[in-house]
């Protein structure tokens, strides 16, 4: 079993920055990937970012070169710094943890609006 928890979401302005995080726990030593998804309001969930154990990463092309994920083995913590948010960005961020089966945390909604 692992437990994840998001946090870092909110209201930002379009062009700021935000920094998500996500905290796992349980039984963390089989996780070979963690990542995010995304929900737009009234859109179905889609796939946003990926790193592996070993650090290499992917993304969507929509948030390319805005978007970086990084991973704190030390502290089981998955962090996507995002950059020049758009209004398009806006939606319920879900961390996932891959360990043979996926687990899923509850979400943090990111609101970019003025």
């Amino acid at each position: 079993q692992v437990q994840l928890v998001e946090s870092g979401g909110g209201l930002v302005q379009p062009g700021g920055s935000l920094r998500l995080s996500c905290a796992a726990s349980g039984s963390m030593f089989n996780i070979n990937a963690m990542g995010w998804y995304r929900q737009p309001p009234g859109k179905q969930r889609e796939w946003v970012a990926t790193i592996t154990r070993g650090g290499p990463t992917n993304y969507i092309d929509s948030v390319k070169g805005r978007f970086t994920i990084s991973r704190d083995n030390a502290k089981n913590t998955v962090y996507p710094q995002m950059n020049s948010l758009k209004p398009e960005d806006t939606a319920v961020y879900y961390c996932f943890a891959d360990v043979g089966v996926r687990y899923w945390g509850k979400g943090t909604l990111v609101t970019v609006s003025s």
